[in-house]
């Protein structure tokens, strides 16, 4: 087999640490034909101030740390005769110019205090893209995205609640839906229809209009295009996670800097076709409506549609991008352009990077699940067999319990849907070969069990590579494992 496509890499870092709990988390990848990636999630900035240090890490652990920081890398890429040098830093939404972003508490949660409005603008028109939920019972703010997206190419900016979901609220949440978007257009000068609107919360509750609408000014008023406010934004969209989520990087593209930002949120009711996530792209290029939806579509099928957590598709899960060519390079028509194909590598990695940051950050999970299939007919035929284990239960409650029970993984495959030879079938986990050819292997089970071990304590990854056969087919998934953690905070959610 090929060695796995994603690689540990060096980099300087920054831990922060407060008593035993991590408050600052990035995880960094090499993707082969893409680029290095940042990822970054932040709890409490105003504890990594206090309490923080340097230290040379690879990919793993500090002593309690479960989560680690990288602070500058760069990639090359070649694609056709043109090289890009993309760089990597931690500004989330904001590093996109022309972009502001804030985050307050608004008192929507249960939790008093705790932000839960976020607000991304664009300084000037931005060309929209969107991809949405599979589930049929979906959010207001669902159905209202699509109609804009439908009737406009370019919106100015994004409107985020947490604590209700606006989903399965009927026509009264489809109002407050139109009402949260006239209230915001008002405060910013803007018509309605340049407003999108995202939910996450508890299903069937609608939104706490008088907290939100009182708090809008305020809202706007702390907009700002610095790395804090972004920040601020990240973390106000949060739900179950455990750390907000976000990333950037840039790449030069016709002699242009151009940038791209996201953040994230996603721990739980996490399940490929999108879900329970909300996503948020900014990028300054200047792209055609048309490549650009693309692009997005495209990464999103090799990003947020290939992690799972728990099998559950959420009715809110959307993935905003927004691009308002504040870069100023030539306008990018054609997604067969060499341009294209390096802005569409750079927005893959971005997106891979936050999925799996959600995936990490699984409900109740101690490690990131990660499957590499190839040897299928197609890459489509791999994705789904990696997504098939990926989202195994009896594979990722063996994980929990250390256990390497192979065969769970195998059975899964067996079951995707994808036509192999099981004579074929060849299963690693992580450097130990458990089955080749078809045949069971005889394998060092305690140093197996070691190894899931060791991920389990150090939140690392736990890596599975399968191989079907000779084809050229290759996919890769993402997930965590199944913990006594999980029912319980499921079970006590909405109390």
């Amino acid at each position: 087999m090929n060695a796995p496509k994603v690689r540990d890499v060096f980099g300087l870092i920054s831990v922060a640490t407060f008593g035993n709990h991590a408050t600052h988390a990035i995880a960094f990848y090499l993707l082969e034909y893409t680029c290095i990636v940042l990822v970054h999630a932040v709890a409490c900035m105003d504890m990594y101030r206090q309490h923080h240090r340097w230290c040379i890490l690879r990919r793993g652990i500090v002593g309690d740390v479960t989560v680690y920081v990288s602070i500058v890398m760069n990639y090359e890429r070649v694609v056709g005769d043109t090289k890009y040098e993309i760089n990597i830093y931690p500004s989330g939404v904001n590093a996109a110019k022309g972009f502001s972003a804030a985050g307050i508490s608004a008192g929507l949660r249960s939790s008093p205090g705790r932000p839960d409005l976020a607000l991304v603008v664009s300084d000037t028109e931005a060309t929209a893209a969107g991809c949405f939920t599979q589930n049929m019972v979906c959010a207001a703010p669902v159905t209202f995205c699509k109609q804009v997206l439908a009737e406009h190419d370019t919106v100015r900016a994004v409107l985020v609640n947490a604590g209700q979901a606006n989903a399965a609220t009927g026509e009264k949440g489809w109002e407050d839906s139109v009402r949260s978007a006239e209230v915001v257009a008002g405060a910013l000068n803007l018509d309605p229809s340049a407003i999108l609107l995202l939910s996450t919360g508890v299903i069937g509750q609608r939104i706490k209009m008088d907290e939100m609408i009182k708090s809008i000014p305020a809202l706007v008023d702390g907009l700002g295009a610095d790395h804090d406010s972004a920040l601020n934004a990240a973390t106000a969209i949060t739900t179950t996670d455990l750390a907000s989520k976000s990333a950037a990087l840039k790449l030069t593209i016709g002699g242009k800097e151009v940038h791209i930002g996201g953040m994230t949120k996603g721990s739980g009711m996490i399940h490929p076709n999108m879900a329970t996530m909300l996503g948020i792209i900014t990028c300054d290029a200047v792209i055609a409506p048309d490549v650009w939806r693309n692009l997005l579509k495209t990464a999103v099928q090799k990003s947020f549609n290939q992690i799972t957590v728990d099998g559950d598709t959420s009715t809110n899960d959307t993935v905003l991008g927004l691009a308002n060519g504040a870069a100023g390079n030539a306008c990018i028509t054609s997604t067969d352009c060499v341009d294209a194909v390096a802005l569409g590598d750079a927005l893959t990695a971005l997106c891979q990077a936050l999925a799996k940051c959600i995936a990490w950050d699984g409900e109740g999970a101690t490690c990131l699940l990660e499957v590499t299939v190839e040897g299928t007919s197609s890459n489509h035929e791999a994705l789904s067999i990696a997504k098939s284990i990926c989202g195994s239960h009896l594979t990722k409650a063996a994980v929990f319990g250390g256990d390497p029970n192979w065969g769970r993984i195998a059975a899964a495959a067996g079951y995707a849907g994808v036509e192999f030879d099981q004579r074929n079938l060849t299963i690693l986990l992580g450097g130990t070969k458990l089955m080749e050819g078809g045949q069971p292997l005889d394998f060092d089970a305690k140093a197996a069990s070691a190894y899931l071990k060791a991920a389990g304590k150090t939140h690392d990854t736990v890596n599975v590579q399968v191989c079907v056969g000779d084809g050229a087919g290759f996919g890769m998934a993402w997930g965590c494992d199944l913990s006594y953690d999980y029912v319980k905070i499921n079970a006590e959610y909405h109390t």
